[in-house]
């Protein structure tokens, strides 16, 4: 892999642990303002042309499969 490649993989990795911990987060507080700004800033990115452009992944379906692994309805 290119550095770049790396870096490409290694921005989406953080951003589908943040996505991650804050769904957990609001299972436990709904209301907890980090994570909702935070679920709202990476779904935000995973449907911008940002995360396209690092990845051919749909980062809608990503992202369904991230709530779904977390057992968002």
């Amino acid at each position: 892999m290119t550095p770049y490649e790396n870096l490409a993989n290694a921005i989406i990795l953080r951003a589908v642990e943040d996505y991650r911990e804050a769904l957990w987060d609001l299972e436990v507080n709904p209301r907890y303002p980090l994570a909702l700004r935070t679920v709202s800033d990476v779904e935000r990115f995973f449907r911008s042309g940002w995360f396209s452009a690092l990845t051919s992944l749909d980062g809608v379906v990503l992202m369904k499969k991230l709530q779904k692994e977390c057992n968002v309805k």
